[in-house]
């Protein structure tokens, strides 16, 4: 925890690490910012800090024009923390308040309203209401400055109740009416767009691996429902009020993903972007796992071969969850060709007018309510996999196993490994990507042994449990980079760089061996 002092040194040295994490506002301006802003650099005394940017507006501040704090990459902390607030902040940002309102939300994570509210007071300065103003406003901004759609239609997509509320949001955020943004906001625009395609900015903190993570992803993707082609990654999106389709590339300077999106529903905008940003790991803080990784015998050369590596989420938990039981025990390649069988049988096709030049995509993945009902036999796998798999399904469904944004995930994992057919690696796999969790180490996965036979450290699965809790809380960064360092020593292999005894089968690394007890292609 940072104290009011050290964040203003970071304020006076424009610490570009900590945007997002908190938002320093001046009194006698009556504006908040970044830490970054270029600005003159504010006295000490006229000063305040604020952890949530909602914060800053409660106290009656207005978004800086000139850094623009509202575009920040979010803070990593919620998604570290595993209490109430942290999974109350993910539901707000997952668009839980505008959906079903403050008392839904309380219900989700197990307080009354009134606790919860006071909970966030306390912790982030906001209450939930002010918490989601703050998200539907910055919803509002996406769409004003890169849609031609009608102010009305922004409104009632961003989450207001009526035009006068936007109206007055966003003149009291943004201090500019929603007509002047526009217009502002044009020569801003990240690309022009198709008819019906939003484009828009996905910031990060630097360094970011993105080639990567993309090829990581693109490694895994299932036909019909993803495609990764010349570096562009394209996937469908099933979303609260309808389905989606996104295709996530570099963008044309540093510090964003270029994102476009074509939507059913633009009300689905907010969950569209958060869905993106957890699947690429976009709030992380990569230099703080640097520095807690960096110095380890076994990953600091990893660390620093390959500088800015993410731990890929996903956009649908119970789709991972699905994909990674279809997984066990079979290669990347074959788990890719029984999830895309399961997608042509049991998928949803894509809405009309959601198809994308080439047709590679062409369904949503079966729901689990779908799944639940399915014959055990009829997935071309085991047949024990194909009960684990409907029961699964059933359990998601039901809502006895819950994987949404704010769900208690140590209660998610235990409630998986109850399942039949579920082991600890199934479970710690979705825990991690389907879940976001940054602290999993799946010490019984193949490729993590290998990798860690490769470096000569701990081989047995319980002594590399063991041994990797001194890398707590960034254990699923180390998952990743032993991963790929596997791939590394592949490539390195087929260049006569190391002896034919380095080892480079490695089910989840970027190589894509052999799976073990693993659902690689997940």
């Amino acid at each position: 925890m940072m104290d009011d002092d050290q964040r203003y040194r970071a304020v006076h040295s424009r610490d570009s690490r900590f945007d997002g994490v908190f938002y320093t506002a001046v009194r006698t301006t009556g504006i908040y910012c970044r830490p970054s802003c270029p600005a003159v650099t504010p006295k000490r005394v006229n000063t305040r800090f604020f952890p949530t940017a909602a914060a800053a507006q409660e106290s009656g501040f207005r978004a800086c024009k000139r850094c623009r704090p509202d575009l920040t990459p979010g803070s990593p902390e919620w998604n570290l923390r595993a209490d109430v607030v942290g999974r109350a902040m993910r539901l707000i940002q997952d668009g839980a308040v505008d959906r079903g309102g403050v008392g839904a939300l309380a219900s989700a994570v197990g307080y009354s309203e009134r606790q919860l509210n006071r909970l966030l007071s306390a912790e982030v300065g906001a209450g939930p209401l002010a918490l989601a103003r703050t998200e539907r406003a910055q919803t509002a901004r996406v769409l004003v400055e890169t849609t031609d759609m009608p102010m009305a239609d922004v409104a009632f997509a961003a989450g207001f109740a009526s035009v006068r509320q936007f109206n007055e949001t966003m003149q009291a955020v943004f201090d500019r009416s929603p007509t002047e943004m526009r217009s502002v906001g044009r020569s801003r625009a990240p690309g022009s767009s198709a008819p019906g395609t939003i484009t828009l900015r996905l910031p990060y903190r630097e360094p970011i691996d993105l080639a990567s993570m993309l090829g990581f992803l693109g490694d895994r993707a299932v036909p019909g429902i993803e495609e990764y082609r010349e570096g562009v990654y394209r996937r469908t999106l099933p979303l609260p009020h309808g389905t989606g389709v996104v295709e996530l590339s570099a963008g044309s300077g540093p510090g964003h993903v270029l994102c476009r999106l074509r939507l059913t529903e633009t009300r689905d905008l907010a969950s569209a972007v958060r869905r993106c940003r957890r699947l690429l790991d976009l709030d992380a803080d990569p230099r703080a796992v640097a520095e807690a990784l960096g110095g380890d015998p076994l990953l600091g050369p990893i660390v620093s071969a390959r500088p800015g590596m993410r731990s890929p989420g996903h956009v649908d938990p119970a789709e991972l969850a699905v994909r990674a039981v279809l997984g066990q025990q079979v290669s990347v390649r074959a788990a890719r060709t029984l999830a895309g069988r399961l997608v042509q049988r049991f998928g949803k096709p894509l809405a009309e007018g959601l198809e994308v030049p080439g047709g590679g995509l062409t369904h949503l993945f079966p729901s689990p309510d779908v799944l639940a009902g399915a014959d055990p036999t009829g997935f071309s796998i085991p047949v024990a996999r194909g009960t684990a798999l409907v029961g699964l399904s059933g359990a998601v469904a039901s809502g006895r196993v819950d994987l949404g944004p704010g769900c208690d995930r140590e209660e998610a994992e235990r409630r998986l490994v109850e399942l039949r057919g579920i082991g600890p690696w199934t479970a710690g796999y979705v825990r991690m990507r389907g879940l976001g969790d940054p602290d999993v180490f799946l010490h019984g996965d193949l490729g993590v042994r290998s990798a860690l036979e490769a470096g000569r450290a701990w081989t047995s699965p319980a002594a590399a449990a063991r041994n990797a809790r001194g890398w707590s809380p960034w254990r699923s960064y180390a998952t990743h980079l032993l991963w790929a360092s596997l791939g590394d020593a592949a490539r390195a292999r087929e260049a006569g760089a190391v002896p034919d005894g380095a080892s480079a089968d490695g089910p989840s690394g970027a190589v894509g061996g052999v799976a073990g007890r693993t659902g690689s292609a997940a």
